[in-house]
């Protein structure tokens, strides 16, 4: 009996030498920061933290993306972690496609983002959620993420 397979997984996603950086001055010290494209809209700074539990987008990149903020759905739900030594409340959830591209591949899905009221460096943080739902794997010395997409493995390198 054939296993069933998850839907994504047939390409092998491995890091080498084409990967490595120009210059790799401190591996390890730098965060993974990507530019993906989020309802349409181009964000330059999304960080990609595979310890956070959550989705995260700023209200003011929201806004500043033309999206609704009717759409948003309540959750009475804090979370730790952002704000330190404080919980943060979200003005609520709100599914929101995403993709993530190379020149010639890409792949989109939609993720569950927390809205948040405060200010950050970032337009987004994308957890572990993300992660598992693209099946992608970071490379935190070559500041990679790489996923499987219709035309063979999507290598995203860092934006920032």
């Amino acid at each position: 009996m054939t296993p069933p397979f998850l839907q994504w997984s047939e390409s092998a996603i491995t890091f080498n030498q084409t990967d490595h950086l120009d210059s790799v001055l401190h591996p390890g010290r730098y965060l993974l920061v990507v530019d993906s494209i989020v309802s349409l809209k181009r964000l330059t700074k999304v960080l990609m933290d595979g310890g956070s539990s959550l989705n995260i987008i700023y209200a003011k990149t929201l806004d500043e993306m033309g999206g609704d903020r009717t759409c948003l759905h309540p959750t009475r739900a804090p979370f730790h972690g952002i704000v330190p030594g404080k919980q943060a409340m979200p003005l609520g959830q709100i599914d929101l496609p995403i993709t993530f591209r190379d020149q010639f591949n890409y792949r989109a899905e939609t993720l569950t983002f927390m809205v948040v009221g405060f200010l950050g460096t970032f337009h987004a943080i994308l957890g572990y959620p993300c992660y598992a739902k693209f099946m992608a794997i970071p490379n935190y010395t070559y500041l990679k993420l790489k996923m499987s997409g219709p035309h063979g493995v999507i290598t995203v390198g860092t934006s920032f």
